[in-house]
């Protein structure tokens, strides 16, 4: 079911995209594919950003709950107060991850298609309209193997990585008290992701064929550009549900 839904459809595409590009360069067929990957998966990722910036806000309402019962026997009566929070800014704090988990099969998809392509392993499953040249040219741009790990393509994988986080807001508690350490804690650990992620990024880019660390940096470049435009259009709105209300 997933090679028939997901993996098929994106090999596929690729190789209609690779025929159709004059010069069947399959650096330019990545960054169409990724573009238009990236197009049918806009709301869903836009959801999430939205999402993500909604609980960011919402952390110092969050931090003085947690300041107000900080006692441990009084964790019922905070948890109680933290869904009415939610319940009453009508956000769920599962609507960041909901639209992530959605997106997980075409990411899975695409990786498989990345990797079975630039490994040099043959396709089977190609529609019978669309023309097989029977391998896919590795070489993108006139001097890039994609079939091979890149060095500069995994540190530009991971810098793009770096640059995403660090746009996004980060709220921290106003007040430094026992009932806000949780929220310390948190913030250290997120600044510690910050680089932890692109870092981790670069190392498995550096194992992959170079194609899939190329893709992985265009898409992260379009969900910046996504950022951006989220960020500008309303950049003191209330996020509500993942719709921008102002």
């Amino acid at each position: 079911m997933f090679t028939t839904i997901f993996y098929q459809p994106i090999l596929n595409l690729l190789f209609f995209i690779y025929n159709l590009i004059p010069g069947h360069d399959i650096g330019v067929a990545v960054i169409v594919l990724t573009i238009f990957i990236k197009a049918v998966l806009w709301p869903l990722s836009a959801k999430a950003i939205k999402a993500q910036k909604a609980m960011q806000s919402l952390q110092p309402k969050l931090a003085a709950l947690k300041q107000r019962y900080s006692k441990p026997e009084e964790k019922p009566e905070l948890t109680k107060a933290m869904m009415e929070l939610y319940k009453e800014e009508k956000i769920n704090p599962l609507s960041s991850c909901l639209p992530l988990l959605i997106q997980l099969p075409f990411f899975w998809a695409i990786f498989r298609v990345f990797s079975d392509e630039f490994g040099g392993k043959a396709s089977g499953l190609i529609y019978p309209f669309i023309f097989n040249p029977g391998a896919l040219n590795a070489i993108a741009f006139g001097f890039l193997d994609f079939s091979k790990p890149n060095w500069v393509l995994a540190v530009l994988a991971g810098l793009s990585q770096f640059l995403q986080a660090k746009m996004m807001p980060k709220q921290t508690p106003a007040v430094k008290t026992q009932g806000s350490r949780d929220e310390n804690m948190a913030a250290i650990m997120n600044k510690q992701m910050t680089y932890i992620f692109p870092a981790l990024t670069i190392f498995i880019c550096l194992s992959l064929p170079s194609g899939l660390a190329f893709y992985w940096f265009i898409t992260t470049i379009l969900t910046i550009v996504q950022q951006v435009m989220i960020f500008k259009k309303q950049p003191t709105s209330k996020i509500i549900e993942g719709e921008i209300i102002k």
